[in-house]
């Protein structure tokens, strides 16, 4: 992302974050006027009840800059957080696999044979979540939202412990008081995911 402020009309922008948030957060602080123009951040990253994936406590895109994130994540602007506990739910099954297969066009099998190599290489590390799928999930909420499901919820990135740095703390039951900054996605319906996803694969070469 671009330090340079967009030329776009105030709150006409959808972000879509699939990686750390440093340039985000850089872009905030360089050019503040930035942030007015997002109508929505959706994130990929952060866990609830999952924990972390790179530690016992931290998802990879937080732990990788926390700082970043945390500037993100209290900006201010409206945010949708898509974590573990959504994607561990996006599992590539067989006859998932199988269907993307069966599309007639080069596109499916291509994808099917990508998906089943990426699984081979997570397995030994993270068993059948192994067959999720992270970045698309974002993807998959701006075209079909009504698939996923979450709650209005203070997170906050831990920045200082060297147990936990990194961890996404998201007050479920707002016991901490803090305002609410983010929705904080739980629940998705994986079969329509994957009809969806083998239905716009199929509309390629």
């Amino acid at each position: 992302m671009s330090t340079e402020t967009p030329t776009a009309k105030p709150g006409t922008i959808t972000l879509c974050a699939l990686g750390p948030l440093t340039n985000i957060a850089m872009a905030f602080v360089k050019a503040p006027e930035a942030a007015g123009k997002i109508r929505e951040l959706v994130i990929m990253g952060g866990a609830g009840f999952e924990l972390g994936n790179v530690t016992p406590a931290a998802e990879f895109n937080m732990h990788v800059d926390p700082h970043a994130a945390s500037i993100v994540i209290d900006s201010g602007i409206p945010i949708t957080m898509i974590p573990l506990d959504v994607t561990h739910q996006l599992t590539t099954t067989e006859p998932r696999l199988a269907a993307l297969r069966a599309l007639p066009n080069r596109c499916g099998a291509a994808v099917a044979a990508l998906l089943a190599a990426f699984e081979r290489n997570r397995r030994p590390k993270f068993g059948p979540r192994a067959r999720a799928l992270h970045d698309p999930s974002v993807i998959g909420y701006l075209l079909r939202p009504d698939l996923y499901e979450g709650r209005e919820v203070n997170v906050a990135i831990e920045t200082q412990s060297p147990l936990t740095v990194g961890m996404t703390v998201v007050d479920w039951w707002g016991v901490t008081g803090r305002p609410v900054n983010s929705r904080f996605l739980s629940t998705v319906d994986a079969g329509g995911f994957y009809e969806l996803l083998t239905e716009k694969l199929g509309s390629l070469p």
